[in-house]
This record gives C-alpha cells, sequence and structure tokens, in this order.
C-alpha cells in the first residue's frame, strides 16, 4: 500500500517502557506514512520507568522503526521531555538524519515554528520534582486497571474506554492546569515572534489561534500515544492533528512486523 508522504510529522508522548503506552497503534501509525521531518517532541521513552523491567517486544519495535526512518531520507529530531530528560546529556548530538535536541525552531513556508517538549512551563517539574513522580505511581495503576477493563470490553464487543481522560477532563483543578499551560505556551511564542508553537507534556492534542495586542500565534499540542493515539502532521501550508481513532486507514501491512500485531 502506498504511504502518504508528509512534509512534517510531531509525536509525543509515547512513554515506552510503561504499560499505557500504546505501541502497536503507533507501528501502525508510523509504517503508513512517510515524512520528510519527523519530530519526537519529548517523552519517547520513559526512562525513569526502566527499574521495572517492562519493554515489551512492540515497543522495541518502534525504536526499530523509528531508526530505519532515519536511515531511509527521513530527518529524525529527537526533542527531550521530562521522562527523558537523561538524554539532555546528549543534547545538539548529530549521528547521519538522527539528532537529539532540547527544542528546535524551523521555517515553515516563511512562518517561523518553535518546537519544545512543554515541560519548562511546569512548576512542579522545576521546583519539586518528587510530585511527579509520586503522580506517576498512581498515573500507571490507573492505566493498568484501564488496561483490564478494555479487554473486557474488546470481549463484550464495546469501545476502549479511558479512565485517566474521563478524570482529566471532569477535574476543575486539571482543566485549569491545561488552559494556563496553554496560554501561558502562547503568549511566550507571541513575545519570541513565532508564528507556531508546538508542544507535548499534557496529553492534550489540541490546535488554537490567539491574538493579542503584541501579535497572533498558533498552539498546537501532538498529544500522546497513551489515552488519545494522537499526532500533528503538516503539509500543503497547513497544521492537521491526527487522531488514530478517527483517521486510521483500513487494515493493511505495510510492514512484516504490522502481521503479528493485534491493532484495536
Amino acid at each position: 500500500m502506498k504511504k502518504r508522504s508528509i512534509d512534517v510529522v510531531v509525536i509525543s508522548d509515547v512513554h515506552l517502557g510503561t504499560f499505557g503506552s500504546r505501541a502497536e497503534e503507533l507501528m501502525a501509525y508510523l509504517s503508513s506514512i512517510e515524512p520528510k521531518k519527523l519530530i519526537l517532541n519529548g517523552d519517547i521513552l520513559d526512562i525513569g520507568k526502566f527499574n521495572k523491567h517492562y519493554f515489551p517486544a512492540s515497543h522495541l519495535r518502534i525504536l526499530k522503526k523509528i531508526i530505519s526512518m532515519a536511515s531511509n531520507d527521513t530527518e529524525v529530531i529527537y526533542i527531550t521531555g521530562n521522562h527523558d530528560d537523561m538524554l539532555r546529556k546528549s543534547r545538539n548530538t548529530f549521528i547521519g538524519n538522527f539528532s537529539i535536541q532540547d527544542q528546535l525552531i524551523l521555517e515553515l513556508d516563511g512562518k517561523k515554528a518553535w518546537f519544545f517538549h512543554g515541560d519548562v512551563f511546569d512548576i512542579s517539574i522545576r521546583y519539586a520534582k518528587w510530585l511527579p513522580k509520586l503522580g506517576g505511581y498512581s498515573y500507571d495503576l490507573l492505566l493498568l486497571l484501564n488496561r483490564i477493563l478494555n479487554w473486557l470490553f474488546i470481549k463484550l464487543g464495546k469501545e476502549r474506554y479511558s479512565l485517566a481522560k474521563k478524570i482529566k477532563n471532569s477535574t476543575k483543578n486539571a482543566v485549569k492546569y491545561i488552559d494556563n499551560f496553554e496560554r501561558t505556551a502562547i503568549k511566550s511564542g507571541i513575545t519570541k515572534g513565532y508564528d507556531y508553537v508546538i508542544c507535548g507534556h499534557i496529553h492534550q492534542p489540541k490546535k488554537e489561534i490567539l491574538e493579542t495586542k503584541n501579535g497572533k500565534c498558533t498552539y498546537l499540542n501532538s498529544g500522546d500515544w497513551v489515552e488519545n493515539l494522537s499526532a500533528l502532521e503538516y503539509s500543503f501550508k497547513r497544521w492537521k492533528i491526527y487522531k488514530y481513532s478517527h483517521d486510521k486507514l483500513s487494515p493493511f501491512f505495510a510492514d512484516e512486523e504490522l502481521k503479528s500485531m493485534e491493532l484495536t
């Protein structure tokens, strides 16, 4: 099957090495596209959780796929996040078409785009690193419970259900935090003179244009591959939010690895 040619693809918050990572769906997506640039916008690996000794073959295949794409004319830029911040020691490393960076600035059809993970705007990470870890373990437990429930739902012929997403969307403090994060990112982009601000971190895919007296900026968030299964795509001078649940193609086997996977 012919793959879709895309100028820029952005994915973030895959969290390989955790129970919640939806690596098989991500493999299906990556196997359906041919991007000129693939921007991995942080938290692709969950290095802090490696002590659990959980890293299944499907997660390893994602790394293999990314390396394969870099070997076949796709420029791959790995931007570090808070869950893979150990890689920040290797910032500005370039190996062929693969590089590791803290942030990225691109010019896209005459407009300036600023890519970064977004944890720089998270006060809990900057000043109390133990808070996200405490929340992270609770989140992992919730995802494990959700995984068991979804196994039952699929057996019963029902759709998947995200407990974590439901809780986030119904909690006023979470909604306020997300809104503050987005506003801070947009205002920072306007101050710096960027046309696009592209983040991850908060697991909320979004495209929004904000205009103030100081200028205008488009905020974009690539979401995640734990709950939303989303990405950003740039082609024909425009951005689109890709959502696996709505935009996935008919079943296909572009790669041999997909044949052995259960994709739902």
